[in-house]
């Protein structure tokens, strides 16, 4: 499923699903965004993304670790739309 972002300045919220377990330490590797992990093994990094530029910013970020993708979801607010993509 894919939608067009919108958001008035640019900025949306975004949850990447990675496979493993880090630390909250690691949030200053990711720019401040909230880090937690699940029982399931995963890890999820959230938070407000200023723009697409930043996001494939931070995807590198997550690759530059060895993290394996399970998803990335833009979260909805009151004025976007959201965006998953499974399995990358």
């Amino acid at each position: 499923m894919s939608t067009t972002p919108t958001s008035h300045d640019g900025a949306l919220t975004y949850a990447i699903r990675v496979q493993g377990r880090i630390g909250h330490r690691w949030s200053a590797w990711f720019e401040g965004l909230d880090i937690s992990s699940a029982e399931d093994g995963t890890t999820t990094i959230q938070g407000v993304v200023a723009d697409q530029a930043a996001l494939h910013g931070l995807l590198h970020k997550v690759r530059d670790v060895g993290l394996p993708i399970v998803s990335v979801t833009q979260v909805a607010t009151d004025h976007t739309h959201t965006t998953t993509t499974e399995g990358l």
